[in-house]
């Protein structure tokens, strides 16, 4: 079987069905990619001896040059060839991404991660630059080593730390001007938050027995069903910041939450996290993340 040919013949197929059809083009990329990689793959004698076939890839990219133009150096190929090996099991490829997105993607060495990129690039319709920001801040490692994404749970996509926009990141923070600066960059803060997190209310005032209290952030997310309790501090997590947020998730459980919504929830946002107060707190809705500035 002449493998040279056949690669050749993929990519001019694919150029022709995109001029074509214009709309489909980026499903024919991704097909491309997949059935070069494959046959890649075949032409250096299977997976086992993939890694060894450098030489054969220079060869097809320097005659892929001379006779097809531009695009097809060996790193290019050697994409492909990943890309055929990450997916060839049957594992999800989304077509909702680009193949600029994949080349980000395979930069990535754990398949759980690249996972988990895929889902938040389709859920949040990420550009590249968007997906590249995402990855450079390290978010998948700061959900911690259990995110399961097939369990859907709000912890499961709180990050550790959450990283807040201010104006001068060496200046010590008060809570009011950590306060402020969420505010002022709210749509990032939800963001990095997570999916589907949605903006209720700053500083909700409540009445708990004759004396008013103030939620920092009230935050609804629309994919769990249930409301969110944000409060900041900028100190060590300390015993009586659970107490504080557990009559507020109580308060809004009792007088703002309808009987159709989940348990509301809770989030202490810290400089510092302290596992021996977590331990002994018997809430399973509240979770405390700490805060890098950026």
């Amino acid at each position: 079987m002449n493998y040279y040919n056949e690669i050749k013949d993929v990519f001019v197929k694919n150029e022709i069905y995109k001029k074509v059809k214009d709309y489909s083009k980026n499903r024919s990329d991704l097909n491309t990619y997949f059935e070069v990689g494959k046959l890649i793959v075949e032409a250096q004698g299977g997976e086992a001896r993939a890694k060894y076939g450098n030489k054969l890839i220079k060869e097809y990219s320097e005659k892929l040059t001379r006779e097809l133009g531009r695009g097809y150096t060996v790193s290019a190929l050697k994409r492909m060839r990943q890309f055929y090996l990450l997916f060839k099991n049957g594992a999800t490829m989304s077509h909702q991404l680009t193949v600029s997105h994949y080349i980000e993607l395979l930069k990535l060495k754990s398949f759980q991660e690249i996972k988990y990129y895929i889902v938040i690039s389709e859920k949040l319709n990420l550009s590249v630059r968007e997906l590249r920001e995402k990855i450079k801040s390290k978010e998948y490692e700061r959900l911690g080593k259990d995110i399961k994404l097939e369990e859907p749970k709000v912890n499961n996509l709180i990050k550790n730390p959450i990283l807040i926009k201010v104006k001068n990141k060496n200046v010590k923070l008060t809570e009011y001007a950590l306060h402020k600066s969420i505010l002022e960059n709210i749509d990032e803060f939800l963001r990095e938050l997570g999916i589907g997190f949605t903006y209720v209310g700053s500083e909700v005032k409540i009445k708990l027995g004759d004396r008013y209290n103030y939620i920092d952030f009230l935050l609804f997310n629309y994919i769990y069903n249930c409301f969110i309790v944000i409060e900041l501090k900028v100190t060590e997590l300390k015993a009586e910041y659970i107490g504080q947020i557990t009559k507020y998730i109580n308060y809004v459980d009792k007088h703002i939450k309808e009987v159709f919504h989940e348990k509301t929830v809770g989030v202490i946002i810290c400089k510092k996290e302290n596992k021996y107060v977590m331990e002994y707190c018997t809430n399973p809705n509240i979770f405390v993340s700490t805060y890098q500035t950026i």
